[in-house]
């Protein structure tokens, strides 16, 4: 066990403010553990155990709260006679219905603070956002990076670590397992959960065979521009009745159980968003190797997820650079910061370099670009661009 500091730091600096701390993230990164981390912190605050309320709907102690009036009859229940503030922590929250109306009441009802987490995006598009008129915030979960994946296992040299990292991926419940076999078991397990009662469940999907042969195919074209228009053409070699409305809707729903991400395309030159044509990351790309096994790894690809979804763990805005002709594989904003971003697998040759670096060296403006790839090397300098080993980018 370690403490997820990034996440609980943030966490930690919004005890006792009035909003509803929104935690989501895909199923099994880690978000009942830093909710019980939480609760650590609480109670080394002094706060009285009997004051801090902790409730996990997917453990059978509380199947028989399943709307917002079974929740209330229980919630009074334990604070009736309580003194002083109250810490509600509720653990995939929307397996209750009507939860929403809920938590709306007892920010008025009770001197509470109120912890969610939940396995879908839209836990935020409904109700809650109305009811509660933008007084909550939402912290996104993702799986382990490379930095914690170090944390955990101990004293490694970092090249090694990330190759390891590379096909295990920051789905921690996996590191219980010695076995790669074994280990890949697990994320299927996840996997099949997610698809099935994440996704099927909540959508009411019944062709899952569908979903299951669509997200194979996005998993192996991670980090290639497409639409939904080109992945139903493609998908129709195999089954010539798809429509892309379906497709589009299926993707969507991946991308809400937090599954894929969804990067949009950038106009450098004219400083616009493209709206055809995204590229979908895999929120880890262990479960492509658990799906689709890893022959013909293709690392570029690989290393490209890993960035992407570390760069979403940073706070950053991202999306994918046009320039001309020209690809960059990430422009990355927060506030007043921009950083260009190209990624590659093996740069020792000099016309790969070359090839690598040109896209970049098109872009005229100020701003820092780099070139994160597999050197085994200290960062260095090549025409301005900055090249970083990705192991030691990662730990930045």
């Amino acid at each position: 066990m370690i403490k997820r500091k990034f996440y609980l730091e943030k966490i930690v600096k919004l005890i006792d403010t009035e909003d509803i701390k929104v935690i989501t993230g895909v199923r099994r990164c880690g978000k009942t553990v830093l909710l019980k981390q939480i609760i650590d912190e609480l109670e080394n605050r002094g706060i009285a155990s009997e004051n801090i309320i902790y409730m996990s709907f997917e453990s059978s102690k509380y199947k028989n709260i399943r709307n917002d009036d079974d929740l209330d009859e229980f919630i009074f229940s334990k604070t009736n006679n309580l003194n002083g503030k109250i810490y509600l922590l509720f653990d995939e929250i929307q397996k209750v219905k009507n939860w929403e109306v809920s938590l709306n009441s007892y920010r008025v009802d009770l001197e509470c603070d109120i912890y969610i987490t939940g396995s879908n995006s839209q836990l935020l598009s409904g109700e809650l956002a109305t009811l509660i008129s933008g007084r909550y915030i939402s912290i996104n979960m993702l799986p382990f990076s490379f930095k914690e994946y170090l944390q955990y296992n101990g004293d490694m040299n970092i090249d090694e670590a990330l190759n390891k990292y590379v096909r295990e991926g920051g789905m921690s419940g996996s590191y219980l397992y010695k076995e790669e076999e074994q280990k890949y078991k697990y994320i299927l397990e996840v996997y099949n959960t997610l698809i099935v009662r994440d996704i099927r469940e909540k959508y009411k999907i019944k062709n899952t065979e569908l979903l299951d042969n669509l997200a194979n195919f996005m998993m192996d074209n991670i980090s290639n521009i497409t639409s939904v228009r080109n992945i139903t053409n493609s998908l129709n070699k195999i089954d010539n009745k798809l429509n892309h409305k379906t497709i589009g809707s299926y993707i969507d729903c991946m991308v809400n159980a937090y599954l894929f991400y969804k990067i949009k395309r950038y106009d450098i030159q004219g400083k616009k968003y493209l709206e055809s044509q995204d590229k979908y990351y895999l929120v880890d790309p262990t479960f492509k190797f658990a799906k689709l096994g890893t022959k013909n790894m293709n690392y570029g690809r690989v290393y490209e997820n890993i960035v992407a979804i570390e760069l979403l763990r940073r706070g950053y805005e991202v999306y994918v650079g046009q320039m001309y002709n020209s690809e960059i594989d990430f422009v990355a904003m927060k506030r007043n910061e921009k950083i260009y971003i190209q990624v590659s697998d093996n740069i020792s040759d000099d016309k790969t370099l070359e090839r690598e670096v040109k896209s970049l060296l098109k872009i005229k403006d100020a701003y820092p670009k780099i070139l994160v790839a597999r050197t085994m090397h200290d960062t260095y300098q090549y025409e301005g661009v900055q090249i970083y080993d990705i192991a030691k980018w990662l730990l930045k």
